[in-house]
């Protein structure tokens, strides 16, 4: 709920500070003073005694509130107008009448009030809820949230998933407009700890777009290490899967792109000539080119492009329904291969293998780190890890020796690198997959 903030209101506004001695609130015959904006009391009527300001409260929604205090039965309640329009009220010297008193349903549960009002409360708070959840529409809130999302420059993935996850927590009888039922229901989900932090990012900016605040609650994300599989299932995959899944597939594993990356790829991402891709990044990287292979080269000409230039998808498409169909796919070589580790492959996947088998075949972390796209090197160093775990007890290289010119030809065709000359006799070796 709104946090209650008593404070005086400001000179100006309502005459002099609240309860201040000096002020003039009754008429010589007991009737209310002759402010144009002092509400009279609900409970006494309108010939009691100017009632006394008793600060403002700042709801979450909307601007500050005036209170006020009943001098003769102490019946505490709230202004109908805020101070801003209040402020309007006193500029064009409206008269009283075109003000009413806040109904029942209106007060909030929180503020004083007297004891014959007391045993209603419960009653009351319920029609406050059912009322606010009555008027309250989902669809119109999250196109709002979208739109300022937007505004304030968040990616259009960050703006999805958190627009997502803001529906899920109302679909849980999450309660917007008290932060601690969002906790409660963030809390009884079993998410891992980086989505719930996620959730909890979610409902901190539709907060700050609505002008509240609350003590978030601290989830902190637990690392785990990233499951790398072998090349030669990644191609069991690709060549298992559709035409389309599988040159997407192939362009993965050749640029270590991410799939945002090249999902809404176009002609302008691609030079037959010189056969290299152009990587436009995402989540602030930086952008990159790479060689393409003759396979993919004549899997792009092949792949039928119902969208016109893109080759996947035209931008107002989301990545979401490609990677179930994927995922599908996936499951169904799976079995029929009867290797459970090809489910574990996703599309992220593929990057990871990537930086991994850079690593392993340069030992150049800033290689590596410029591959990836990276801006900062704490994001490759797991890179190293995973290398070292994988490769610990594998032979790395395969040796040749070429005594002649004819064997050494032979060796670079087949994919030998050169190493140094030795005793007459030149040393080739070749990474052991």
């Amino acid at each position: 709920m709104a946090e209650l903030t008593s404070k005086p209101s400001p000179d100006g506004i309502f005459g002099t500070k609240a309860g201040s001695k000096s002020r003039k609130s009754e008429s010589a015959d007991g009737s209310a003073g002759s402010s144009p904006l002092n509400p009279t009391c609900p409970k006494c009527g309108p010939k009691t005694a100017t009632v006394w300001r008793d600060g403002t409260y700042s709801p979450m929604f909307g601007e500050p509130i005036q209170r006020w205090l009943c001098r003769r039965c102490g019946l505490r309640f709230s202004d109908p107008i805020g101070v801003e329009t209040a402020k309007n009220l006193l500029k064009d010297d409206l008269s009283i009448e075109t003000k009413k008193l806040k109904s029942d349903l209106d007060i909030l549960p929180s503020r004083q009030i007297c004891a014959e009002e007391a045993k209603n409360l419960v009653a009351e708070i319920q029609q406050t809820v059912i009322l606010r959840k009555e008027t309250f529409d989902i669809n119109t809130t999250l196109a709002k949230y979208e739109w300022y999302l937007q505004k304030e420059g968040y990616r259009p993935a960050t703006i999805k998933g958190r627009t997502r996850l803001l529906k899920i927590l109302w679909r849980r009888e999450a309660d917007f407009y008290d932060p601690e039922s969002v906790k409660t229901v963030i809390s009884k989900q079993k998410w891992c700890e980086g989505r719930k932090g996620n959730a909890v990012d979610a409902y901190s900016n539709y907060l700050t777009m609505v002008g509240g605040t609350w003590n978030r609650p601290i989830y902190t994300g637990i690392a785990k290490i990233p499951f790398v599989p072998k090349e030669t299932e990644i191609d069991q995959l690709i060549a298992g899967c559709s035409l389309k899944v599988g040159v997407f597939l192939q362009l993965l594993k050749e640029t270590r792109a991410r799939p945002g990356e090249i999902w809404h790829c176009d002609e302008d991402y691609f030079d037959f000539e010189t056969n290299t891709v152009n990587i436009t990044p995402e989540k602030n990287s930086n952008p990159r080119i790479f060689n393409m292979s003759q396979k993919l080269v004549g899997m792009l000409h092949n792949l039928p492009r119902p969208y016109g230039k893109y080759y996947f998808a035209p931008p107002e498409m989301d990545l979401d329904s490609f990677r179930i169909n994927f995922e599908r796919q996936r499951t169904s070589l799976s079995a029929k291969l009867n290797n459970p580790r090809l489910k574990r492959i996703m599309f992220k996947t593929l990057r990871t293998w990537g930086g991994t088998m850079d690593y392993h075949r340069t030992k150049d972390v800033i290689y590596v780190m410029k591959r990836l796209g990276h801006k900062n090197i704490k994001n490759t160093l797991i890179y190293i890890q995973l290398e070292e775990a994988l490769f610990k007890d594998e032979i790395d290289y395969i040796s040749k020796v070429a005594k002649t010119e004819a064997e050494a030809c032979v060796l670079i065709e087949a994919g030998f690198d050169f190493v140094c000359d030795f005793d007459g006799h030149k040393l080739f070796r070749k990474r052991k997959c």
